[in-house]
């Protein structure tokens, strides 16, 4: 396979694939509290500034919802449709 065929896929897309899969499938329903920063990072054996990016990743999303000093819960079981730019739309 030629370097231009390989597709690199960050740790933290991967995590955040696999994740955004378990709340499509029902795993994580509606109102479920995502493992915190720390437990992430240990679950996937990854840096605890890599399980923030996940989180952000999924927020961007619009999957999930950070709570400061609460936790961060899943908001939405299907991706918010965005445009080339990576943005969600806006208004109803």
């Amino acid at each position: 396979m030629s370097d231009d065929a390989q597709e690199v896929t960050y740790e933290y897309v991967r995590i955040a694939d696999e994740i955004a899969g378990e709340i499509a499938s029902g795993g994580l329903p509606l109102g479920a509290r995502l493992p915190g920063e720390q437990e992430l990072a240990e679950l996937h054996g990854v840096s605890v500034s890599t399980s923030r990016r996940v989180r952000r990743e999924l927020v961007r999303r619009g999957l999930v919802k950070a709570l400061p000093a609460k936790g961060t819960f899943v908001i939405r079981t299907v991706p918010v449709a965005q445009d080339r730019d990576g943005n969600a739309p806006t208004g109803p």
